[in-house]
């Protein structure tokens, strides 16, 4: 492929998505700048190829070779791009990586992405996913973001209502998947902060480690050790994080449900539905440290789907379909899946 561009043909991907699933990509880039993607879109032969924006690859599943052009975001940067009465304006690029743009937001004494500490991916993924835990998602402190389109050859600015956030949901996941890619990202980070001591796993780790009155960096380290001691490192083990959604259903119907199933926890949303774990719906179904062909069921976190050595993406799909059914069948709810099958 002859491009002024260094576009590598045939790129293997396994090193680049946290599951470790071998896979090619018919060609590849890596972005360090904006201009790469004005370059690629001035490109007749590059623009017609399918496009796949790749970040820290921990929420996607290769399933097969990627028979299109594969746009790695590896632009970096953080700044401090404003400020006013009521909140401090931070901006990462897009591959800046998401948990050291976190701490360096917490060493700077900007408090608001503590809960999310510790989700791998970078930046530019996070706003895609609608990234979330322990009671807080991205949206709560998402200011805008600057990206590059495809279709007009320039950039546009998107607030939150162009976003379209929902629950592991955003409008770069649907309607305009594969047109943009997010330059950068902006947040609103709050300057009277408050804890968010919502999930009573974070507030027991603090009580324990004797934080009273607890810091944005207090809660980042309780939840940082949270996560490492249930989740696997992908840099070890190979996953995508949580695998499922939680299921959110009516309030009525998860009375009905806990009935049934008296222990079966659930968490009230603001509408009044009820969010039910997932992780717990999988372990109940005898799920948690299973095998199923090279792919497997974390011993830790029966959310977490696991690349056992040399799992396909196809083997994980199966694994992942049938955990689907057992918990269709045995609670009448339907999981849906949180990675982007590529």
């Amino acid at each position: 492929m002859q491009t002024s561009l260094p576009v590598q043909a045939d790129f293997p991907l396994r090193t680049l998505n946290t599951f470790g699933i071998s896979a090619l990509a018919h060609a590849y880039l890596a972005v360090h700048a904006a201009d790469d993607l004005f370059r690629v879109c001035a490109d007749d032969r590059l623009a017609a190829l399918p496009r796949l924006v790749l970040g820290g690859g921990s929420n996607l599943l290769f399933t097969r070779d990627f028979p299109g052009l594969v746009l790695h975001m590896l632009n970096t940067g953080k700044r401090v791009s404003g400020e006013d009465a009521s909140h401090v304006y931070v901006t990462g690029a897009a591959g800046e990586n998401w948990h050291e743009f976190v701490r360096w937001t917490l060493e700077n004494g900007w408090g608001g992405l503590e809960n999310l500490s510790l989700i791998p991916g970078t930046v530019g993924a996070a706003p895609v996913q609608n990234i979330g835990a322990y009671g807080a998602e991205l949206k709560d402190y998402f200011h805008s973001l600057l990206a590059f389109d495809f279709e007009t050859g320039k950039t546009r600015l998107f607030t939150a209502a162009d976003c379209c956030f929902a629950y592991r949901e955003s409008f770069f996941k649907q309607d305009g998947a594969g047109r943009f890619v997010i330059l950068e990202v902006t947040f609103a980070l709050p300057g009277q902060w408050q804890p968010n001591l919502s999930y009573p796993d974070v507030a027991e780790a603090l009580s324990n480690a004797g934080h009273v009155v607890p810091s944005p960096k207090d809660i980042s380290d309780v939840i940082i050790a949270i996560r490492q001691r249930k989740l696997p490192d992908p840099a070890l083990v190979g996953n995508a994080g949580s695998f499922f959604k939680n299921p959110t259903v009516s309030r009525a119907l998860f009375d009905e449900l806990k009935v049934a199933h008296p222990h079966m926890p659930g968490y009230v949303q603001p509408d009044g539905s009820v969010r039910i774990a997932a992780g717990w719906l999988i372990d109940q179904c005898g799920w948690k440290g299973k095998t199923h062909g090279n792919a497997g069921v974390c011993e830790t976190q029966a959310l977490v789907l696991i690349n056992r050595g040399e799992a396909t993406g196809e083997e994980v799909v199966r694994l992942s379909e049938a955990i689907r059914q057992d918990v269709r069948d045995r609670f009448g709810l339907l999981l849906d899946v949180e990675p982007v099958f590529i």
